[in-house]
């Protein structure tokens, strides 16, 4: 958690609520000093911790992971928030092992919030323990989903479909990037349900294991199991998990 909190002091050193990246180039370049600022501390200080753990490659984010255990880190969680001054971003650490999340934490400078998660251990924001929504009405229900990555044609439109779909059925619909926010509004009882087509896992792993240990629901969209490496991902409070899945799964 040290390591974590640190790593979310050195981004807050560099943000301002007035920052306006001129253009693309501006935002990779600003993108990138941070994931680096970040990595040259967190990545030596959680490999100490745990020597045999295997750090999460570009080319398994998406993919089903090899048994053991892996560090599934986003450095700069918000990274587009955090350039263009708005402040929904942090640091998220995850510990997956044998494909399920045990241990998260997630850093939020701004506020001063610290999520921490232990498989079996419950849910916390700083020392409150998280709990999912006891809604059990779609129509009473505040949902969310995440943009894809780019160039995702196909998902772009099942995007659009599972909107359209669910503006009719939920009280409100909402788009959130990054992932990690409306999963931790989730576990939080905030919103009741997030879900998400094409995710890739350090945006979605933390907030799977945010909203089981909140006693909520985790699966894929047509209510299987979901593991990292699935092309899809619902979380929602238990109440109002099959009506959304209900909604979902036909959307091909």
């Amino acid at each position: 958690m040290d390591a974590t909190t640190a790593a979310g002091d050195r981004l807050l050193a560099t943000f301002s609520p007035d920052s306006r990246p001129a253009g693309r180039a501006d935002m990779f370049a600003a993108g990138r000093r941070n994931e680096d600022l970040v990595l040259e501390h967190l990545r030596p200080a959680l490999t100490t911790m745990r020597p045999d753990a295997r750090w999460l490659p570009d080319d398994l984010e998406a993919a089903r992971l090899p048994r053991g255990e892996w560090w599934v880190v986003d450095a700069v969680e918000g990274n587009v928030n955090h350039i263009h001054g708005m402040p929904e971003w942090g640091v998220t650490v995850t510990l997956v092992r044998d494909e399920a999340p045990v241990l998260t934490v997630v850093r939020q400078p701004i506020g001063d919030l610290t999520y921490s998660a232990v498989t079996g251990g419950g849910a916390f924001c700083n020392d409150h323990r998280m709990q999912v929504s006891a809604k059990t009405d779609l129509d009473a229900a505040i949902v969310a989903t995440g943009q894809a990555e780019v160039g995702q044609t196909d998902t772009y439109r099942r995007i659009g479909a599972s909107v359209a779909a669910l503006l009719g059925r939920a009280l409100v619909v909402r788009a959130f990037v990054p992932s990690t926010f409306p999963m931790l509004l989730v576990a939080s009882g905030r919103h009741e349900a997030f879900w998400q087509y094409g995710p890739v896992l350090p945006g979605v792993a933390a907030g799977a294991l945010f909203v089981r240990e909140a006693g909520g629901t985790v699966s894929r969209v047509d209510g299987s199991a979901w593991r990292p490496g699935s092309p899809d991902i619902i979380v929602a409070a238990p109440g109002v998990h099959a009506a959304a899945v209900a909604v979902l799964r036909d959307i091909a």
